[in-house]
């Protein structure tokens, strides 16, 4: 008697788990979150994830072949690490995803990228910019316009709307993307015409005094530093608080509110971002993802302590929902199925229309918005889109 009242037990505590749509019943696929939530990218990457946590809100479940399967969510900080992407990575192999979605940040998608080769799992890039996260690859794909094209708009903007014929540029030693990006703008503003001054700056590093004093000794008429929001913070205040006297250029990196935080009230500072969505584009998807993330403190904080509206936010939406579309198409969870519909899949998100070139898997994208911060307001202030024929 006693072991059947066991065996019923365990029959009664497995019931629920099955009655909910467990991986194990068939019934639920699983979509792969790999983002910072914590490091230099951590502002960013919580907002990256907050586009794909709402998106997943609205859209809950997906129907294969007239089943219809609940899709979770699983997430994973890999901390902004390059040194940590490749556990990271590994963890979300291990929980079965069937397509990941990540990183803000180029390095630790880079970095994270032979794991899922080597379990043939696909991955969207969603704002990883460098060339190299999907270059000579078929299993990292990408929604974002690339560097050499932010690059390059770059720096026509500081040569021809600004005037400037001297840049100062400034990276962080060893990171892909602020380097990269960098490095292309430093090529187009030279083809141009201008010269350039670089430097680096060390891993760690918060005290950007001396890099704000080489910029002004320099003669340099712009300063150009595509870096982390973290450091960002910092250079704002020194530049503030040293007299930088110059505009400040940065790419897309630095549409956060927590750039508009560290900038209000500063009206010594002059910063103008390009960036993949520009707030009041669509208002339909503006108002619901403000009216969810004040419902909730966690969500609230994690998007920066206000209801701005970040470009990687959009950005994420749309990447989740491309990825829906490509399990659709699959016909199926199965990740080697997905990987071949997402060469195919198409969508029209709330950041455009998105659909990928047949050889690197990149996006179509020939649009570049520009922001000014307006440091009265601490909003931004949008200023024409650049679009490349």
């Amino acid at each position: 008697m006693k072991k059947a009242l066991l065996i019923l037990l365990a029959l009664v505590m497995l019931f629920p788990l099955a009655a909910g749509g467990s991986k194990e019943d068939g019934t639920t696929v699983r979509i792969g979150v790999f983002e910072p939530a914590s490091g230099d990218n951590g502002a960013g990457g919580k907002q990256e994830t907050l586009g794909i946590q709402y998106a997943n809100s609205l859209a809950p479940t997906v129907d294969i072949d007239g089943t219809t399967y609940n899709v979770e969510l699983v997430i994973v900080d890999n901390e902004s690490s390059n040194d940590r992407a490749a556990t990271a990575a590994s963890m979300l192999v291990n929980e079965d995803v069937s397509v990941v979605l990540g990183s803000y940040g180029s390095g630790v998608s880079i970095a994270g990228s032979d794991t899922f080769r080597a379990a043939g799992v696909p991955a969207i890039g969603i704002t990883c910019t460098n060339p190299q996260v999907t270059e000579g690859n078929t299993h990292y794909f990408r929604i974002c316009y690339l560097d050499p094209f932010q690059g390059t708009v770059l720096a026509n903007y500081a040569y021809n709307e600004l005037g400037a014929r001297t840049a100062y540029c400034l990276a962080k030693l060893g990171d892909d993307y602020s380097g990269g990006l960098v490095n292309y703008f430093i090529q187009q503003f030279e083809a141009l015409g201008g010269t350039c001054i670089s430097e680096t700056f060390p891993d760690g590093n918060s005290d950007f005094t001396s890099y704000v004093n080489n910029a002004k000794n320099s003669g340099a008429e712009v300063f150009f530093s595509p870096v982390s929001t973290e450091a960002a913070q910092l250079i704002i205040d020194q530049s503030s608080s040293q007299g930088l006297g110059i505009p400040i250029l940065a790419g897309d990196t630095w549409d956060s509110n927590v750039i508009l935080q560290a900038a209000k009230g500063k009206s010594n500072v002059d910063i103008t971002v390009t960036t993949f969505y520009p707030e009041g584009a669509n208002p339909e998807f503006d108002a619901g993802f403000q009216e969810w993330v004040n419902a909730d403190s966690t969500r609230l904080a994690n998007n920066g302590g206000d209801d701005t509206v970040a470009a990687v936010t959009a950005m994420g939406f749309d990447a989740y929902n491309f990825a829906l579309q490509a399990i659709k198409n699959a016909g199926s969870t199965d990740p080697a199925d997905v990987m071949e519909a997402l060469w195919t899949t198409e969508t029209d998100g709330v950041t455009g229309h998105i659909a990928l070139e047949k050889v690197n898997g990149d996006a179509i994208r020939n649009t570049v918005y520009v922001k000014h911060c307006n440091t009265d307001t601490g909003a931004w202030d949008a200023l024409p889109a650049v679009v490349v024929e």
